[in-house]
């Protein structure tokens, strides 16, 4: 297949390398665990996946607009923080329903905030998402000092068990997740985030309302990012302070594996949620070949590199062909 027939496969099935990833990843850990695909394996990765799914998916609204938003992992801190410090064991449903709504809240105000610094005062996402995130995790820590906390025991048995059909709930969310952002891409509104991550200046002089489409992008990771420490902590039955902050670099990672542009403009988050699949399978070879875990760290930033470094490389390579 020539360049430019790979570059038009590319172009229509974004997913395409993603998924191929996804099959290598497979093969791989089957190999080294045989009982992959038996139910008990498959509803613990699951379940052990979703938060991450979860909370990819608000990230990728976020760097499709060409933004990026670093402070999602303490946002997470901070709605679980919410949710453990007010839920008990045996609380009523009324009760539950209305923590999770606050918690829901926090995570939107604290959207809202980072989308009112980057879209309105036009701050700089890297920077002000950065600061944000101290703020988040000091409110964590003001609220839970120290990890501890609890969760209704029927809601995590719940989150735990098996779905209809024998699978996971979390097979269940994830398709709930494209499902919801299929129908958002095919809104106005999906088509205003694609634009204005593509080309904001155009997008602006073709009467998109950028300020709020990119506002709304923050609101809405930070929604996410709240519903991702709801299933966190009923994975946990507990929370923590910090139980957010490795989450921010991992959504990243799932977002660039899933075939979304750092640049923004294109993306979508079955190909982030393919991405944490990718992540979680790639960390599960690394525990069972007893490779130490400082790769984890090191293949997180060699991926990355690679998705910044691409686009420089292609260009480079051009260049060396013309001359």
């Amino acid at each position: 297949m020539s360049r430019f027939d790979f570059r038009r496969l590319n172009a229509r099935h974004p997913y395409l390398l993603a998924l191929l990833l996804l099959a290598l990843a497979l093969a791989v850990n089957y190999l080294l665990q045989p009982n992959l695909f038996q139910s008990r394996v498959l509803n613990s990765n699951m379940r052990t996946f979703l938060p991450l799914m979860i909370l990819a998916a608000g990230q990728t609204i976020v760097i499709i607009t060409g933004g990026i938003d670093l402070s999602v992992g303490a946002i997470v801190s901070l709605a679980a923080a919410v949710l453990v410090t007010n839920l008990s064991p045996d609380a009523a449903a009324g009760q539950i329903a209305l923590i999770v709504l606050a918690a829901a809240g926090v995570g939107m105000a604290a959207g809202a905030l980072n989308g009112f610094c980057v879209a309105f005062l036009r701050l700089q996402p890297i920077v002000t998402t950065y600061a944000t995130s101290f703020i988040f995790s000091g409110l964590a820590l003001w609220i839970l000092p120290r990890p501890g906390g609890s969760m209704p025991q029927q809601l995590a048995r719940t989150y735990r068990s098996a779905a209809p059909l024998g699978l996971p709930l979390g097979i269940y969310i994830a398709i709930l997740l494209i499902i919801g952002w299929t129908f958002l891409r095919s809104t106005r509104f999906g088509t205003y985030l694609v634009a204005v991550g593509g080309r904001p200046d155009a997008a602006y002089a073709s009467g998109v309302p950028v300020t709020w489409v990119r506002f709304a992008s923050y609101v809405l990771a930070g929604l996410l990012a709240a519903f991702s420490a709801l299933a966190l902590t009923l994975l946990t039955s507990s929370g923590d302070p910090r139980m957010g902050d490795a989450m921010t670099l991992d959504s990243i990672v799932a977002v660039v594996l899933g075939g979304t542009r750092l640049s923004g403009g294109q993306g979508g988050v079955a190909g982030s949620i393919i991405g944490v699949a990718i992540l979680g399978l790639i960390r599960n070879i690394i525990s069972f070949a007893n490779v130490p875990t400082w790769w984890q760290t090191l293949v997180d930033a060699l991926i990355i590199i690679t998705a910044l470094a691409a686009p420089g490389l292609v260009r480079l390579l051009r260049s060396r062909r013309q001359a």
